[in-house]
């Protein structure tokens, strides 16, 4: 089984899209949405839950009203704010679950409990199988949620004996990319033609590198500004990442969108007959796609390789 990740470094560069579009192609995938605070993929799969389960991190303190002497010591040692006084009570949304007004309270009143911060789900869509999430609104923790989100996918490529797991990451280079990328054969960053999208490429390309990932780079509606995707390329160039390919931009993508279908879907469906929709973008992410095959099979060498190094260095420096 290979591990593709597909970053972006920020969000809008359409990301979501390619990875759709890819996981219609792919022959025997399981695809995952790590993008949690903001799943959309399921937009354009449209995926039937077969299993659903809370997401329970952290902890929220509650106080015994009934035991609660009002001495206060929990609403001087709250440094969140999050303790109302007369009578003494938690507001949910501010409690960051430290435990500090557990550790002060004399009659023992507060007790701390698991936050229920979401949901995960495992799926079945047109192309197989998705395991896929959704963060509560204003609840954190969500590298953790990715993390159990990859671990069921891996899972399930594993029981289905599928040979691919195509993952959906978070944009920006914080803890849910970290926990979306470790690991990986493979991470694909999508970028846009514009200094933010140049700039944000560097970032999440020195963040593989630091974790001993392969990255290749692929540019989204590059011919809105030839120079700067030129640009980008020869910046990759000569950090030596690969540039994969180039996908142009066109309006199909939105009418993809609003008909719940990836882009090659809606290709595909209007070859037949007709004005050619989406076929030229198509035929991008399709060039793509078999450009990707050769660093798949080059990655997983890679880093069984990177694996072996690691291990007999830390043999050497054991003995």
């Amino acid at each position: 089984m290979k591990e593709l990740v597909v970053i972006s470094g920020k969000g809008g560069s359409g990301k979501t899209s390619l990875v759709g579009s890819l996981f219609a192609l792919a022959e025997n995938a399981v695809v995952a949405d790590c993008d949690v605070d903001a799943a959309d993929l399921h937009l354009i799969l449209s995926p039937m839950v077969e299993r659903r389960e809370d997401f329970q991190a952290g902890a929220e303190a509650i106080i015994d009203q009934q035991q609660c002497i009002g001495c206060g010591k929990c609403y001087d040692v709250c440094r969140f704010d999050a303790i109302r006084a007369e009578p003494y009570r938690v507001v949910p949304t501010d409690c960051e679950g430290c435990g500090a007004c557990l550790q002060v309270c004399a009659a023992a009143a507060i007790r701390m409990e698991p936050t229920i911060c979401g949901q995960w789900f495992v799926s079945e869509t047109r192309h197989g199988p998705m395991v896929h999430a959704r963060l509560g609104i204003g609840s954190e923790n969500s590298g953790k949620l990715v993390s159990l989100v990859r671990t069921q996918a891996k899972q399930r490529c594993l029981d289905d004996g599928r040979d691919l797991l195509l993952v959906d990451g978070p944009p920006g280079i914080g803890c849910p990319v970290i926990a979306s990328i470790g690991g990986a054969d493979l991470v694909l960053a999508a970028t846009e033609p514009t200094p933010s999208g140049l700039h944000d490429l560097e970032r999440v390309a020195q963040l593989a590198r630091h974790f001993d990932i392969p990255i290749v780079v692929c540019i989204n509606k590059w011919d809105l500004n030839a120079e700067m995707s030129g640009r980008i390329e020869r910046r990759m160039q000569a950090e030596g990442i690969p540039v994969v390919g180039r996908i142009r931009y066109d309006d199909a993508v939105t009418k993809a969108q609003i008909a719940g279908l990836t882009v090659v879907e809606l290709a595909d469906r209007n070859t037949a007959g007709s004005d050619g929709e989406a076929t030229g973008i198509a035929a991008d992410i399709k060039n793509i796609w078999h450009a990707l095959q050769p660093h798949l099979a080059r990655a997983g060498r890679l880093v069984q390789l990177t694996i072996s190094k690691k291990q007999e260095k830390q043999n050497k420096e054991n003995q």
